[in-house]
């Protein structure tokens, strides 16, 4: 058990929400080629989160016809992936749990966790729950107020950087909703 982990994780902007959440156990002996194909997986299943949620392109660039050209990109590669994904069988979503997340882990209640240290982290998002998010994560502590701690394993800059855009843009948004209800 990390310390300083868990002091990293606590310090960091962190999203707190009910989402669908599911944890399994992972093979831990997953290849350097398999985590790679699951790092792509979710840095695309993140840009697609980002174009779905998105209503106009970040994009730098003056002219009124590249900044549509790009949104509208970026909407077609979520529409790809979406189609993409809608061919695998799926089974049912799990339940939705309170879970607190950011860049380096999440809190989940303990009762969705299987037996073992070694585990995946299945994130469905509200915008599209057929995009999955699997972060494969250690069990780092249990609290006695039946939550626990899963650190996610590293699977990149490229990942990293993009879970850190995801929690960022999200608590953004969670914290703009309540300003505006309070209005």
């Amino acid at each position: 058990m990390s310390n300083a982990l868990w002091s990293d994780f606590s310090e960091r902007v962190s999203v707190v929400d009910e989402l669908r959440v599911a944890v399994t156990v992972r093979d831990a002996q997953a290849d350097a080629a398999s985590l790679g194909r699951l790092a792509e997986r979710n840095v695309a299943a993140m840009a697609s989160i980002t174009a779905l949620e998105e209503r106009r392109p970040e994009l730098e660039e003056d002219s009124p016809v590249m900044q549509e050209l790009a949104r509208l990109d970026a909407k077609l590669n979520a529409l790809v992936e979406l189609v993409g994904r809608s061919l695998q069988p799926t089974g049912s979503l799990p339940p939705r749990r309170q879970v607190r997340f950011n860049a380096l882990g999440v809190v989940v209640p303990v009762d969705v966790l299987p037996a073992g240290r070694e585990l995946c982290v299945r994130l469905h998002p509200d915008v599209c729950p057929s995009l999955v998010l699997e972060l494969p994560a250690v069990l780092e502590r249990s609290f006695e107020d039946g939550h626990a701690f899963l650190a996610f394993c590293p699977l990149g800059e490229a990942h990293a950087d993009a879970l850190e855009r995801l929690v960022f843009r999200t608590h953004r948004r969670k914290i703009a909703e309540t300003r505006q209800s309070l209005t």
